[in-house]
């Protein structure tokens, strides 16, 4: 790889710029000092290797954050013993992202940089890569606000080994992917996303306008099948039309937050927003999960996401 005699500060660069390209070669320099803060740390074992992992997948979300190029190094295994110090602290998994280090912000800022360059568009490939069972578990656990192993677990309907098994498994696949990462050109992903997120807001528009069952019939198939948020599994679309109506007659409106998509998975996160004379009405948010089909809705899975507690 022509990046690996340049200095740190030259792959930042380029990375920020938008070519993905370097930041596999910034990854494979620094990969040994990562291991040995965790290491170091953690001890010999699976934890190590997903602080490790983890931190490269930290890497490629927050790399426009890293405002002195030639600090790569050590910013990197900050992120890694920030990984392992909440991984004792903590039970629980951790949260990629949640452990990166307080550092000045530049502009653009990390999402700026994922929706306006190459780099985002590698993402997204990558993560379109991965089995769909491991993309689902990706998606949700680093893209949306569905973040613990025990919601992830009830949305998908799986125990939580499994989450955990999958995500390990799509960990590996993506920090492999970034060593291996090429300077080829992807899709464009936030095109994608961006129609996904029109067709969202027309189909929940048309439910405001009386107009849902016509959406329903015209982005569905007509076998869809929608489980519901206990499990149980309602073939046809008369009963999710009902209940969308149902809701509507009672005043419940839904705002859309966003759209996350590969392949042939899709997920909204919308607010919940109750009739101003019953405010407890509903749960304050709505996951639907989405299984595609050649474009079209065939499997739709609706969820409640846990409020956050508050640690104050």
């Amino acid at each position: 790889m022509p990046y690996l005699d340049s200095p740190d500060a030259d792959l930042v660069r380029s990375v920020q710029s938008g070519d993905a390209s370097g930041l596999g070669a910034l990854l494979a320099r620094h990969e040994a000092g990562m291991r040995a803060v965790a290491l170091s740390l953690l001890g010999y074992g699976p934890d190590a290797e997903d602080a490790v992992q983890d931190a490269m997948l930290t890497a490629v979300r927050h790399i426009g954050e890293l405002r002195d190029p030639h600090a790569a190094g050590p910013w990197l295994r900050t992120i890694v013993r920030n990984n392992c110090r909440a991984r004792l602290r903590t039970p629980g998994p951790v949260l990629l992202g949640d452990a990166t280090p307080a550092l000045p912000s530049r502009e653009p800022t990390p999402e700026d940089l994922l929706e306006a360059t190459a780099l985002r568009d590698w993402v997204w490939h990558a993560v379109g890569e991965l089995s769909e069972p491991l993309r689902l578990v990706t998606l949700l656990r680093y893209f949306t606000g569905v973040t613990s192993y025990e919601q992830i677990a009830r949305l998908c309907g799986v125990p939580v080994g499994t989450v955990r098994s999958r995500l390990s498994q799509a960990r590996g696949k993506l920090t492999t992917a970034l060593r291996q990462t090429t300077d080829r050109a992807y899709d464009d992903a936030a095109g994608t996303n961006t129609r996904w997120h029109h067709e969202a807001e027309e189909i929940l528009g048309a439910a405001r306008r009386g107009e849902f069952a016509r959406a329903v019939r015209e982005y569905w198939w007509p076998d869809a099948e929608f489980i519901i948020p206990n499990g149980q599994r309602a073939p046809g679309l008369d009963f999710m039309i009902r209940g969308m109506e149902q809701d509507l007659s009672h005043g419940v409106r839904q705002r859309l937050r966003q759209v996350t998509a590969s392949g042939d998975v899709m997920v909204w996160e919308a607010d919940l927003i109750s009739p101003p004379d019953n405010p407890e009405h509903c749960p304050p948010g709505l996951v639907w999960l989405h299984r595609l089909r050649e474009g079209r809705i065939t499997q739709l899975r609706i969820f409640h996401p846990e409020p956050a507690r508050s640690t104050g």
